[in-house]
């Protein structure tokens, strides 16, 4: 029987379709794919259910539930036609259906994200607020059978948070130091992101980690998120910052050198399209409210391997892997004007495109070690 190859469509050959297997099995003992819920399709266009049949069709293990689609599944179920925040009970049903949805399809849910605007909030009567969210995401998590909640670095303007070390620390140890008291405990990926106002870089958002010293406070690490901020700079007319290469070569060292695995929760691979145009005023994802980064992110990541991608996540996929020893979970998290799209077969090309990506890094994993 012939057997197409699932990242070009070609024919394999029977030694390919072996060596194939091989590899496979390698990889898949140490690493398992998974996928943001979100990057198989925005949640106003596109339902839960069709999204999660894709992933698994497509060979996904695991799901990152990005709040958005819990949350427009909670109107869903209510009969809400407004954008008003479900009720906590109405939020805690849609979390049952996702676990129910995601049991049927052997789907394991692997974090709840993202916790966003938390930290370094200079409104403390805000901070409370964020305090009492983030018990009812205890719930949520705990009924979603996770034990992640994903904190994205704060990217609010400079008037609204601070950037004190001490402060941030603070109010993140809050939060780990509550979920330590959840059974079983939660643990916090925190994760820089290239636009974060302060904390924007992973060797930042280590220090804050480092900072916080707790046991169940840790890293998600993204390759675009790094690559991104060291490497990529999308309003250059080169795509680059003016040092990328080297720059990005001794962070990666330094990387291997300073971070504990062990603080390391999951990892994220994407890349990002080179602009043909440099995104400042005038380019179609200029936005006067935005940093360039933040627009580039939100219209032009890709999965790994797809052109016009040009970050070097693969090296920095390989600093986490052969660098720090990691193994676990590996999450295709894209953004893209394209999840943005109608018709029904957006979410059915984003898991292909998703799981031909994660086959490839699948082989250069394997080849890593070889």
């Amino acid at each position: 029987m012939a057997i197409q190859n699932p990242t070009n469509g070609t024919y394999w050959s029977a030694m390919e379709k072996i060596t194939y297997s091989i590899v496979s099995k390698a990889a898949s003992m140490l690493f398992r794919p998974a996928i943001s819920s979100m990057s198989l399709g925005r949640a106003w266009l596109h339902k839960l259910p069709n999204k999660l049949d894709q992933a698994q069709v497509h060979g996904f293990e695991g799901i990152e539930v990005f709040y958005e689609d819990l949350e427009y599944l909670a109107r869903e179920e209510r009969g809400i036609t407004s954008n008003e925040t479900p009720t906590p009970e109405a939020q805690i049903r849609a979390a049952y259906t996702i676990k129910k949805l995601c049991d049927e399809r052997n789907l394991t849910i692997i974090g709840l994200q993202p916790f966003m605007h938390y930290e370094g909030l200079l409104d403390r009567a805000e901070h409370a607020q964020r305090i009492e969210k983030m018990k009812l995401w205890f719930k949520l998590a705990k009924i979603l059978g996770t034990d992640i909640i994903q904190i994205p670095a704060n990217f609010l303007p400079k008037e609204q948070i601070t950037g004190d070390l001490e402060m941030v620390a603070r109010d993140l140890q809050e939060v780990a130091d509550l979920g330590l008291k959840e059974y079983p405990v939660i643990r916090f990926a925190y994760e820089n992101l290239c636009w974060s106002t302060y904390f924007d870089t992973w060797e930042k958002a280590w220090e804050v980690v480092e900072k916080v010293d707790r046991p169940n406070f840790g890293m998600c690490l993204d390759t675009f998120n790094i690559a991104g901020r060291i490497y990529g700079d999308p309003a250059s007319s080169t795509g680059k910052t003016p040092n990328a290469d080297e720059d990005i070569k001794k962070s990666l060292e330094r990387m291997v050198k300073t971070v504990d695995v062990k603080k390391v929760f999951y990892i994220q691979v994407v890349d990002a399209e080179k602009m043909r145009d440099p995104l400042i005023q005038g380019h179609a994802f200029y936005a006067v409210d935005q940093p360039a980064r933040m627009s580039w992110s939100r219209n032009a990541r890709l999965f790994a391997f797809e052109e016009p991608g040009y970050l070097p996540i693969m090296d920095v996929t390989r600093a986490f892997i052969e660098g720090l020893g990691y193994h676990g979970w590996v999450s295709m998290e894209l953004f893209s004007r394209t999840m943005s799209e109608p018709g029904t077969e957006v979410p059915q090309e984003h898991a292909r495109r998703a799981g031909a990506s994660w086959r490839k890094i699948e082989q250069a994993i394997d080849s890593w070690k070889n």
